[in-house]
């Protein structure tokens, strides 16, 4: 006795067809957004770590600005241009 097959229907195998390229296309289309989402967090940390790196640039200037701006400072380099404290010459502005 021969076995009978069972034939598929057009509608059936397109049905079958778009199912199959649904499923790859779903696993393709993960497989890009993982990629797209790791270029990202590696771009995202790259930036963290120049923030970092000029958040210390910034601390180290501000340092330096301070240092420079002392009252000290600002009397030593008075008196190395031949400036010198006169009490006399201060005038205080009231309202």
């Amino acid at each position: 006795m021969a076995k009978k097959r069972k034939k598929f229907l057009k509608g059936e195998k397109i049905l079958y067809l778009l199912i199959g390229l649904l499923i790859v296309g779903n696993i393709l289309g993960q497989s890009f957004s993982m990629a797209l989402l790791s270029k990202t967090n590696i771009e995202v940390e790259s930036i963290k770590k120049k923030i970092n790196k000029q958040t210390d640039l910034n601390q180290s200037l501000e340092m330096k600005i301070n240092e420079l701006a002392s009252l000290e400072n600002v009397e030593a380099v008075a008196t190395n241009h031949g400036l010198e404290y006169n009490n006399n010459n201060i005038v205080v502005v009231t309202e």
